[in-house]
């Protein structure tokens, strides 16, 4: 079985994830700093953990750190959903939850025609190019 990324504080033993004793201590103190109020930059640093801001955010998002199938728990349901919450109200506070703007998807409001084909050329390149400038584009 081929993996994929290892999640920070996991390792992979004889195919099997495990926590990584030195790493999962430094996941802890990450959510602890965060929840006693030091940012996400801060909190990554006094934890030991070298990345930044948005490392750090994806760090604390990763929703393995509850537990699955295949991931032992590192953290507990009540840390990991208070530090969502907690994600969330900073961003409302400082105005970045209205950010975020659903995208409507839209293509180009065309129509296309294509020319009666009249001439034949036994080269492939030239009969394609041909039928290429019998196509017609009407904006609609």
């Amino acid at each position: 079985m081929k993996m994929g990324h290892t999640p920070y504080g996991y390792k992979i033993e004889n195919g099997k994830a495990v926590i990584d004793n030195e790493a999962v201590v430094k996941i802890q103190t990450l959510y602890e700093a965060y929840l006693a109020g030091a940012s996400l930059q801060k909190a990554a640093n006094d934890a030991g953990i070298d990345v930044k801001h948005c490392g750090a955010k994806r760090i604390m998002g990763n929703r393995h750190y509850l537990g699955d199938s295949f991931y032992p728990a590192l953290i507990d349901k009540e840390t990991f959903e208070q530090a969502e919450a907690e994600k969330q109200r900073r961003a409302k506070a400082l105005g970045r939850l209205n950010r975020k703007q659903n995208k409507v998807e839209r293509s180009a409001p065309t129509q296309f025609y294509i020319g009666k084909m009249i001439e034949h050329y036994d080269n492939p390149a030239a009969q394609a190019e041909y039928i290429y400038s019998l196509i017609e584009r009407s904006v609609i």
